[in-house]
């Protein structure tokens, strides 16, 4: 595992935490650092920083991380996600939104209104080492896992993926909250 690379986005993802709490906005976690917040310690090497944000908070969260020195890049539409750098270190933000029931649905984009998983939002917080932050809930992370291929037809099933799902099922066995 590069440490280094670890380290530098371990502060990133603290520094994000205090960007979101200075703007009083929310922020969740997602994928593979999601997962190791909820193990509470990195298990393998991550390509970049993935999140959840409100739709309603991206023009207020662009402000504040080109303000603390991110680059934005481009990306998918930006109603539906965005995509910002930092000391090399890519960040995505992918916007959530509510329906008329209060389901938590994509923002915007090819994908707009569909439906999150049920309880992704249940105030989940991880720790790795001092450092806290609100994740999404493990039972959701495995469900997008396990059905990105599905509702993206072209996406490969990844290793990464499968063997994240087997940490996480381990990790709720542990805990005694997962039937298997």
């Amino acid at each position: 595992m590069d440490r280094e690379r670890s380290a530098r986005q371990l502060r990133l993802i603290g520094e994000m935490v205090e960007i979101a709490k200075a703007l009083g906005m929310e922020v969740w976690l997602r994928g593979g650092w999601a997962m190791d917040f909820f193990i509470g310690e990195p298990t393998r090497d991550h390509e970049d920083i993935d999140w959840f944000a409100w739709a309603d908070d991206a023009s207020a969260l662009a402000d504040g991380l080109l303000r603390a020195g991110y680059e934005r890049l481009p990306g998918p539409p930006a109603e539906q996600q965005l995509d910002f750098c930092k000391q090399g270190v890519e960040s995505s933000f992918a916007l959530l939104d509510k329906d008329r029931f209060g389901r938590v649905v994509v923002a915007g984009g090819p994908w707009a209104g569909e439906l999150w998983p049920e309880g992704m939002l249940d105030d989940s917080v991880g720790r790795i080492g001092p450092l806290w932050c609100r994740i999404i809930s493990p039972r959701a992370q495995i469900e997008i896992k396990q059905m990105m291929p599905v509702w993206v037809p072209g996406r490969p099933r990844r290793m990464k993926d499968a063997e994240d799902i087997t940490r996480l099922e381990a990790a709720l066995r542990e805990q005694g909250t997962h039937s298997a």
